[in-house]
């Protein structure tokens, strides 16, 4: 490779300035035209950073010390916010925060999806900052990351910890005992489940040895009636040995209304199981958004802002522009939340969801709530859509995070539907699918929404109508 398409030599330690984040987090600088990313910095920071990793285009460097601070940099307030990898920007203002989130939706509607001329809404501001999860995950390993003010101490054991992952590792666990973005209530569950499982000896699962008992602690709350569900997930079946932590917690915390257990005995790290025993109390607890009553099961999908949420479907609502007579398709639907909201407001609303658990959780939720003009579909995608009749005349996507694909994205766009209201939670395949659909449809409003303060993430809704749709 040539100089110019390399000028920086990888392990070369530079002095840069930083302008500007990038979507995920990662500061952007420049060594002449040469773009340069370095993880943990913020606009107005002068580093010095090595280079790790080189493209035609671009760099990766790892930051080495901080020349001078940038003037947005403020103290974080969580103890773990230097080496847990769950908040980004708890060290900026909020107020910078929605900023930079508006500007990641609006370079990659320029940049991915080739819309110049656009006009982007402030971002919606999060009711609270702080203690806004409904549902936290936190991992069991026998390898415990030591903080600097733990190293040499002989008390504490490198062999348990109870807590998230450490960046860049797989197998790291940063031991905690309260996170800032969950209620008290729920650190207090987290609390007495690591020193009950620590004093008892319940082993934590390896991911290296795969080896133990106990893998994850997935802790739920509902924000409306203020239940707590708490999932303890393990590596096998003995749920004996869990009983007396089941009866401990809601003994000591009334607010958990259900201990069950999930059995994952795959070598895969996920809190899913198997098989479900619940150990006291129910198997759901009850949220509630807008006039609609959830029952959230512990493996159910649910939008981890409740409050936020409600704020993200009347949006969808208001884009929608439903008078009552409108045949609406919301692909993506999940358990129905979004399908559930519009019905209300629209003539008849199906809702196209792959997994069949959450087509059944869906069609539960329609009963509960005593909707019925709604019906969910089952199945792939592509091969439901050309099958219903009649053809919409509104439709929702709501969709992964890997957007839609392609093939999806020119059936929608042949559709007869007047308007499209995309809600994504990705603005780079956002954007990629709306060029795709810019054949027939032309953005009309963007609005950015904040569901996770703390973080990079922004979920953001979008109105798409037909061109030359009243002619």
């Amino acid at each position: 490779m040539n100089v110019a398409q390399y000028p920086v030599r990888r392990s070369e330690v530079l002095e840069i300035e930083i302008e500007k984040v990038a979507f995920g987090g990662k500061g952007i600088g420049h060594q002449d035209a040469y773009v340069i990313f370095v993880k943990d910095t913020l606009p107005g920071d002068r580093v010095k950073a090595k280079v790790v990793k080189r493209k035609t285009n671009y760099a990766e460097a790892r930051l080495i010390g901080i020349i001078r601070p940038s003037k947005l940099r403020i103290e974080a307030p969580c103890p773990y916010f230097e080496w847990c990898g769950g908040c980004t920007w708890q060290n900026i203002s909020y107020r910078d925060q929605l900023k930079f989130k508006r500007q990641h939706v609006l370079e990659s509607l320029r940049h991915i999806g080739g819309i110049e001329d656009i006009e982007i809404e402030e971002t919606l501001p999060a009711p609270e900052i702080w203690e806004y999860r409904n549902k936290m995950e936190f991992s069991f390993s026998d390898r415990r990351w030591l903080l600097p003010s733990e190293l040499g101490n002989m008390e504490i054991s490198k062999s348990y910890a109870l807590g998230l992952h450490i960046p860049g590792t797989f197998d790291k666990i940063l031991d905690i005992d309260t996170c800032l973005l969950q209620s008290q209530t729920a650190n207090r569950v987290l609390q007495i489940t690591d020193e009950y499982c620590l004093q008892n000896k319940l082993v934590p699962y390896g991911i290296r040895s795969h080896m133990g008992f106990m893998r994850f602690l997935v802790i739920r709350e509902s924000q409306s009636t203020g239940e707590l569900m708490v999932n303890l997930v393990t590596a096998y079946r003995d749920p004996e040995r869990l009983k007396p932590l089941a009866a401990l917690i809601p003994a000591q915390i009334p607010e958990v209304t259900s201990v069950v257990n999930n059995i994952n005995t795959r070598k895969a790290q996920i809190a899913l199981g198997e098989e479900e025993i619940i150990l006291a109390g129910k198997r759901t607890i009850r949220e509630r958004l807008g006039p609609l009553n959830f029952d959230i099961s512990p493996n159910s999908f649910f939008q981890t802002n409740s409050k936020q949420a409600e704020a993200l479907y009347r949006i969808v609502e208001h884009f929608a522009g439903l008078t009552g007579e409108e045949i609406v398709w919301d692909l993506y639907a999940g358990t129905g939340t979004i399908t559930l909201f519009l019905a209300g407001s629209a003539k008849y609303v199906y809702g196209f969801e792959l997994i069949d658990s959450a087509v059944r959780d869906a069609g539960q939720n329609a009963r509960d709530n005593k909707i019925k003009n709604v019906r969910f579909i089952g199945g792939d995608l592509l091969k439901k859509v050309d099958r219903i009749k009649p053809q919409p005349d509104v439709i929702v996507i709501d969709p992964p995070r890997s957007g839609m694909h392609p093939a999806v994205c020119q059936k929608l766009s042949q559709s007869g539907a007047a308007r499209i209201v995309y809600v994504s939670c990705n603005p780079g395949t956002l954007a990629r699918d709306i060029q795709l659909l810019a054949k027939r449809y032309t953005v009309r409003r963007v609005q950015p929404v904040d569901m996770f303060p703390h973080t990079y993430h922004i979920e953001t809704v979008v109105l798409l109508e037909k061109i030359n749709a009243k002619t």
